[in-house]
């Protein structure tokens, strides 16, 4: 696809990718021209300063109309990709110590931080952070750790209810991750695939009733990539009973459903024996119900997934992916 000054007008595509560096290259902008992109995610690679970012993302949402969405992960703690002129946030594990000492001025700073962090990410043209982390950690898992809000349910649940009042008076849509947890395993998923034994009931008792009690306040949902032996043959990011059955038949959730990033170990190990055949893992993923899919830190994957896939834009999945945009 040539390069051109003219807008183009393209639905949004159910493809994330990524970008190397703190400016586009002509390779980087003919490819999110490329119709079945739809949303770039952004790396502490891509940032600087906050007018240098401000800069790429009015460079990166100037491709093409409806704008791509732009995203970041900005948890807090040690998952925060923006940092010099951004507030220092703290990890979500903050506010659950501080449950502990004091139940109401600790909802309040999880509020305030969630405030802080949208506000800031919306100023420079960011859509939405991948956030908050809904899982509910076992003493097991040192992958989520300080991540997770609180490791009694009911604690975190009231937690991330005050964070995403927060992003939402900021003027942030809030999107949850991993569903349906990834805080029972002790793997990594990006070097492995975790298995879970648990048992549909004993997740619904902890890991999904955050999912649960906040459904109706979250306008996004990425997928964990975690295998639940015992409810499924497959991880739920390939998984039509987790995403149809579970996640939009039980919970009735109605918003965006991502994937964790497809070149991470446990969906490649997931995919066919580890194969790692991108194109039909990014296929999988969308026939069980994902509506975006994330490839990142591996150009030469989005390519071929571009190159590959089996889509044709529509102007359903487009307002759907839109409706997460700061814009809105």
């Amino acid at each position: 696809m040539t390069n051109t000054n003219e807008q183009l007008i393209i639905p949004l595509g159910p493809v994330m990718c990524d970008i190397e560096g703190l400016t586009l290259s002509d390779a980087e902008r003919n490819r999110l021209q490329h119709p079945s992109v739809g949303a770039v995610i952004l790396f502490s690679r891509n940032y600087r300063d906050a007018q240098q970012v401000a800069d790429l993302i009015r460079d990166i949402k100037s491709l093409r109309s409806p704008a791509l969405l732009v995203a970041v992960d900005q948890e807090g703690g040690r998952v925060q990709r923006f940092k010099n002129g951004f507030t220092t946030l703290p990890p979500a594990a903050d506010f659950g110590e501080l449950w502990r000492q004091d139940k109401h001025t600790a909802p309040m700073r999880a509020f305030e931080s969630a405030y802080t962090m949208a506000s800031e990410l919306l100023a420079v043209g960011v859509d939405f952070s991948f956030a908050p982390v809904f899982d509910v950690n076992s003493e097991q898992n040192e992958v989520i750790g300080d991540r997770c809000f609180h490791p009694d349910p009911v604690a975190a649940t009231e937690l991330l209810g005050a964070y995403i009042d927060g992003m939402h008076a900021a003027g942030m849509v809030a999107i949850a991750k991993h569903f349906p947890g990834h805080g029972g395993v002790a793997g990594d998923s990006h070097q492995c695939l975790p298995t879970d034994e648990r048992s549909l009931e004993q997740l619904k008792q902890r890991d999904l009733l955050p999912y649960q009690r906040l459904v109706d306040e979250i306008q996004g949902v990425m997928t964990a990539h975690v295998l639940f032996a015992e409810c499924a043959d497959e991880i739920p990011t390939y998984s039509s009973f987790w995403l149809q059955n579970v996640l939009r038949g039980e919970l009735q959730f109605d918003g965006v459903i991502f994937s964790d990033d497809l070149s991470m170990q446990g969906a490649i190990e997931a995919n066919d024996g580890g194969e790692g055949n991108i194109v039909a893992s990014a296929q999988r993923a969308i026939y069980a119900g994902c509506d975006m899919v994330l490839v990142c830190n591996q150009p030469q994957l989005v390519d071929e997934l571009l190159a590959g896939l089996e889509f044709k834009p529509n102007q359903s999945l487009s307002a759907r992916l839109n409706a997460l945009s700061a814009a809105r």
